[in-house]
């Protein structure tokens, strides 16, 4: 509300799209230096206008801009972001649930947000009666209740399949409501202090009055000397977001000059008085303690029965707790136990106390102050419901929306059940004692720390394990543990590769080394050729002068052929090298494709160079078959004594 103030201040001299904010003494203000608020068909073209902190419909934003009118936006951010919300909604043919009170600026305004997908309620009734639909998503007027926002939430599940339930009631709204509720249960006389026509001051005075009966909603500070008020009294003062800080400190100043005026002075008496039997009592029961319901007081057990358990609490009178109302039993006489006292007096005399309400509120308030700090509370799914889950957490029941549960939408909610989880608090209900907790906000979070640790440790160089995720024409998707990185084509290997098919599969473990990381844009560059020695620093080892290998033919030159060993590693059969007879051309001898046997004829790493000869290898064989040709032939040899006789016997 101060920004939207200080926004018209500074765009003087404007008009105002209605009343800046609801406060009568802020519009005045703004109207003596030129800040002027009026109806949208009497405000002229060509001038400066500052949109309410309410907001306005998008329409209106268009009409104003085409009669060349300068807009100066004031809309609250909370506002400005449920407009974001179904704007974006509408774009998606979803419906748009707006609970709160149609009549009202901010509900207009988001209604025209809403591109004619919104539908406004404000009761259980309106609720119940919205028509049957698929999906919607659901947001509240800024300064709604939360504990009537989450019932009527409650029954729009009734009516829609798949609801998105948005938390958009503003969390100062929220605070102010729970402190003005805190104060008036403080006090015995409260003033709410702020525009009459604010639907903000109204809940304010209104969740007041519900605890405190003497509850005043004062616009003007003239109206506190009307108020019949007497001294000595506890006396509560708030304001609404809207009431100018000027105004409510005027307030508090009268207040504490009709406390002067009232005070008297009394002298002590210091006549002797005989004390008689009365005045003795008197001056005993001063010496007791004083209760009153809801107090937290030390007291000793002084009895132990079947069910009850007697305490003194320094009381005229003892008081008595059942056993069931005992947070723990292991409890004797003598024993000093805190306890809280529930009434002061039953009927009979008696003091009734409980000490599992004092383990309860302080169970409570433990839950109330991490969701004040935006910790999460541990919790145990204890039964699926429609729309959700039930669970608790230290002995409170929380609900846990079927979209809250989990990163992604899930069928059986049963599976929760028993299941511990950590959970977000986003929403309490102070009056029931519940909350609404997300189990999908700390996972996000959970994630984001991982992710975070993931990024940190992740070290150019470092070899690291990981999965193929995903496929693509330019690369490979990996995931190293939660991120993944990316294997660009080039480096999937020393070789060269066509498609990353070639290479690897969805769902193989491969080592990779990473080359770049870039935490903001959460890029990592990975490698997995680097994760093997380049083929040329230990080409001289593996393949040394004199091995025959086998390699493929993958290029034919006029020259020569070249025939790949290993991927990356490519040698050179030179034209008079590829067959035991001159040839023409390559092609004569081998084509491409071809996996043919090469002798290594020589190895130059720093030019690399190799030589390879396929007609040393058919040398080679050749020779190897005349050495075979001799060796049968000496085998199977006739001696020249029976070459002889049998030379004579045919002469014979």
């Amino acid at each position: 509300m101060r920004r939207a103030v200080e926004l018209a201040e500074k765009s003087a001299p404007a008009y105002t799209l209605g009343p800046i904010i609801h406060n009568p003494h802020s519009v005045r203000a703004l109207e003596k230096i030129g800040v002027y608020s009026a109806e949208e068909a009497d405000i002229p073209d060509n001038c400066r206008v500052v949109m309410r902190s309410h907001g306005v419909g998008k329409a209106v934003f268009d009409r104003l801009e085409a009669r060349n009118i300068q807009i100066v936006d004031a809309t609250c951010p909370h506002v400005k972001r449920i407009h974001e919300m179904v704007y974006e909604a509408a774009q998606k043919n979803i419906p748009s649930i707006i609970v709160g009170a149609v009549e009202h600026p901010e509900v207009q305004g988001i209604l025209g947000w809403s591109i004619g997908k919104g539908i406004t309620i404000a009761t259980e009734s309106e609720a119940d009666a919205l028509p049957e639909m698929e999906c919607a998503i659901v947001v509240a007027q800024t300064t709604f209740p939360p504990e009537r926002y989450h019932e009527l939430c409650e029954r729009i599940k009734l009516r829609v399949a798949k609801l998105d339930i948005r938390s958009t009631i503003c969390p100062a709204t929220r605070q102010r409501q729970k402190a003005a509720i805190d104060l008036a249960g403080e006090s015995d006389v409260m003033i709410v202090v702020g525009g009459k026509n604010s639907a903000n001051t109204q809940k304010l005075a209104l969740l007041a009055g519900e605890v405190c009966k003497r509850t005043y909603h004062i616009e003007d500070p003239e109206e506190v000397n009307a108020l019949s008020i007497k001294s000595g009294l506890r006396i509560g003062i708030t304001a609404g977001a809207s009431t100018p800080d000027c105004i409510f400190k005027e307030v508090v100043a009268r207040m504490i000059d009709i406390e002067n005026k009232d005070q008297v002075t009394q002298q002590e008496a210091t006549q002797e008085t005989v004390v008689t039997e009365s005045d003795f009592m008197a001056d005993v029961e001063k010496t007791l303690v004083q209760i009153r319901p809801g107090q937290t007081i030390t007291g000793t057990v002084v009895q132990i029965t079947e069910d009850e358990v007697c305490v003194n609490i320094g009381y005229k009178a003892d008081g008595l707790m059942k056993k069931s109302e005992l947070s723990s039993t292991d409890v004797k006489e003598g024993d000093m136990i805190e306890v809280e006292v529930v009434k002061v007096n039953d009927g009979e005399g008696n003091v009734l106390l409980s000490q599992r309400n004092i383990v309860n509120r302080k169970l409570w308030d433990e839950i109330v102050a991490k969701f004040e700090a935006g910790e999460f509370v541990e919790g145990v799914g204890k039964e699926a419901v429609k729309g959700g889950l039930l669970a608790d957490v230290n002995g409170v029941r929380a609900f846990i929306p079927a979209s809250h549960l989990a990163l992604r939408y899930v069928e059986k909610l049963d599976a929760f059940v028993g299941q511990k989880m950590s959970l977000k608090i986003i929403e309490v209900d102070e009056k029931k004692k519940r909350v609404v907790g997300s189990r999908k906000e700390a996972l996000r979070v959970e994630e984001t720390e991982r992710k975070k640790a993931l990024w940190s440790s992740v070290e150019v160089g470092a070899v690291v394990k990981g999965t193929v995720r995903r496929l693509a024409d330019f690369g490979a998707f990996v995931d190293i543990g939660g991120v993944d990185g990316l294997v660009h084509v080039t480096d999937m290997s020393w070789g060269r590769v066509r498609h990353p098919s070639d290479v690897v599969a969805v769902g193989q473990e491969v080592e990779v080394k990473v080359l770049k990381v870039d935490p903001e844009k959460e890029r990592v560059g990975l490698s997995l050729k680097e994760t093997s020695p380049r083929p040329w620093t230990v080409a001289e080892e593996k393949y040394p002068a004199g091995a025959v290998v086998e390699g493929r033919v993958v290029r034919i030159a006029a020259f020569g052929a070249f025939v790949e060993l290993e991927p990356g590693l490519d040698g050179l059969v030179h034209i008079s090298q590829c067959s035991l007879n001159r040839i023409a051309k390559v092609e004569d001898a081998i084509n491409v494709g071809d996996v043919v046997r090469v002798k290594v004829l020589s190895v130059d790493t720093e030019s690399k160079r190799i030589g390879l000869s396929i007609r040393a290898v058919l040398e080679d064989e050749a020779m190897d078959m005349d050495s075979m040709n001799d060796e049968f032939a000496d085998e199977y040899a006739i001696p020249e004594e029976e070459l002889s006789l049998d030379v004579e016997s045919e002469e014979a």
